[in-house]
């Protein structure tokens, strides 16, 4: 016996934990489980979309990848939060550096998430809707990293639909309203959550800077973002205390 939805399969036996780590690349995913989780076992392999679950310092903690792109995250942190139990979502990506004072690798927390695009419209509120984070999670996330000796930065980001922007100008004029990076997740994560009266962060390691060209490599974003996850894993396991 299986439980199973249209994109994540268990066979019986298997379960997540009550929080998942969520990179957008598989590959990171699979790194994460393999460098920092003891006794990972993979448990969802459908579509490539590598999930695991093992333990951190003796607690339960999954990872599992979200794809590129809003309606991709969506449709996995849905699933997640409606069927398997989840009840804490914490992104773990890269972002483009556009705030003022933002250099590669930072890492920045989103307290909350702009964005162009229309995935808040299947709500049908008559405005905008400004999704956040879970408080909880974000506070427990900057007090990790402080006894770590670690720099988190907190502020909006700008979850985009677009990574090739014809327009030019557009991220500048994001930077202006206050947001630290663009990435292509954290609000449709963020509303996700909502919805679901689950919780979520986003956390994101600066892996270019687009308004001078500066960037890590695919290699760099793959495996030497590990502040990002050291951070992020502490918060999930003084989350479930």
């Amino acid at each position: 016996m299986s439980v199973a939805t249209p994109h994540i399969n268990l066979k019986e036996g298997s379960c997540f934990a009550k929080t998942v780590l969520m990179p957008g690349d598989p590959l990171r995913a699979k790194m994460i489980a393999e460098t920092f989780l003891e006794n990972a076992v993979l448990i969802n392999n459908v579509r490539g979309i590598h999930g695991y679950t093992g333990t951190y310092k003796s607690h339960p903690v999954s990872v599992m990848a979200s794809g590129m792109g809003m309606p991709s995250i969506g449709i996995y942190s849905y699933e997640l939060y409606s069927f398997f139990g989840v009840e804490n979502i914490i992104r773990v990506g890269s972002a483009g550096g556009i705030g003022e004072g933002i250099g590669l690798r930072d890492i920045i927390a989103g307290i909350g998430a702009n964005t162009n695009s229309a995935f808040a419209s299947q709500y049908g509120v008559n405005g905008s809707i400004a999704p956040t984070c879970s408080f909880e999670l974000l506070t427990t996330a900057v007090e990790s990293a402080k006894e770590m000796g670690l720099e988190i930065k907190v502020g909006n980001l700008f979850s985009s639909d677009t990574f090739y922007d014809a327009d030019s100008e557009s991220l500048k004029k994001w930077s202006r309203v206050g947001s630290l990076a663009v990435e292509m997740e954290a609000a449709a994560l963020y509303l996700t959550a909502i919805h679901c009266k689950k919780k979520a962060l986003a956390i994101c390691t600066v892996s270019d800077l687009p308004f001078t060209g500066e960037g890590c490599s695919a290699e760099e974003r793959q495996n030497t973002f590990t502040d990002m996850i050291k951070i992020a894993l502490e918060t999930a396991i003084r989350t479930d205390k």
